[in-house]
């Protein structure tokens, strides 16, 4: 089973496994349509679009995965609704400009209407990759790309269309992450170390919760030293050192080995006496005894699912 099947199942820990309505998780398809080009999601939503036309909801609210917070989208709907916008992006403000390289910028009127669509990284107002439109106007949005051989639904069908809709600006400023690459990944998961952050994303209502997990809870021996790091309550084992890091369910540090600015997912094994530091292991990887990785903030050394070093 593939990874968001096995991570979202039927819905029903969310309360959406329901007769009508509910979670639908639809596969990748090859576009066979000559007029649909390759690379974008005008497809997937062309390909789909029975299930707009079916469902009796009116509005759809779009999400890229790189952005992360837990937040109501209620008052975003409200907000649309009261500007009649044709469009509504989601937006925040960022200072750092390493987290901005990939996001675009929006330039706005006194009324928080976007006039302009830039990537001016010294423009702090930032797009979320979120939105909300009226099913109609998607479809209308849709068909126009795929008469025009467009890829790219946003880029091509509101951003090409910009001085014709009328496309407005929700601002948010809860706590939040825009993730575009693995360094990104790497820093953003670090700032959950610190609690105030991690009771911002996670303990906010509606808090969010892991799958169920029939792991034994962690163990730490006395050999252990633990120093401001985010340790899963089940499965690890800890016996050497870890400072400043996040260690995933079933972790295992042996005793005399350093975990230090790092994360460890799932089933991870940190051998005697070894050393890390600046490095992601993804899950089930084996870090044999006397080994030492390092790298930095801006380079973590990264290892690959089910390896052993």
């Amino acid at each position: 089973m593939s990874f968001p099947y096995r991570h979202l199942g039927s819905g029903a820990d969310w309360e959406l496994n329901k007769t009508h309505g509910g979670l639908f998780l639809f596969p990748p398809q090859a576009h066979h349509s000559t007029n649909i080009s390759q690379g974008g999601d005008v497809g997937h939503f062309y390909y789909n679009r029975d299930f707009f036309e079916n469902s009796s909801a009116e509005y759809v609210l779009i999400s890229g995965s790189q952005f992360v917070a837990n937040l109501n989208y209620l008052p975003l709907f409200h907000y649309h609704l009261e500007t009649g916008a044709d469009v509504t992006l989601l937006t925040t403000q960022h200072d750092i400009i390493q987290e901005l390289k990939n996001c675009l910028k929006l330039v706005l009127d006194k009324n928080n209407k976007v006039i302009a669509i830039t990537n001016d990284k010294q423009n702090q107002e930032t797009f979320c990759g979120v939105y909300l439109l009226h099913k109609s106007l998607l479809l209308e949005l849709v068909d126009e790309c795929v008469a025009n051989h467009k890829s790219y639904f946003f880029w091509d069908g509101i951003r090409a269309n910009l001085e014709k809709l009328h496309i407005a600006a929700y601002h948010y400023d809860g706590y939040h992450s825009i993730i575009h690459d693995v360094a990104g990944y790497f820093r953003q998961s670090m700032k959950l170390i610190k609690p105030e952050n991690y009771r911002q994303l996670f303990r906010n209502y509606p808090p969010v919760f892991t799958k169920v997990s029939n792991h034994p809870p962690t163990r730490y021996q006395h050999t252990a030293i633990v120093k401001d790091s985010l340790i899963a309550t089940g499965g690890a084992l800890i016996e050497g050192t870890v400072e400043n890091s996040i260690l995933f369910r079933g972790v295992k540090v042996k005793k005399g080995a350093v975990v230090r600015n790092s994360i460890i997912m799932q089933d991870g094994e940190i051998s005697a006496d070894s050393q890390l530091e600046n490095v992601i292991l993804d899950k089930q990887v084996v870090i044999t005894k006397n080994q030492m990785l390092k790298g930095s903030i801006k380079h973590p050394y990264i290892i690959e699912k089910k390896s052993i070093i």
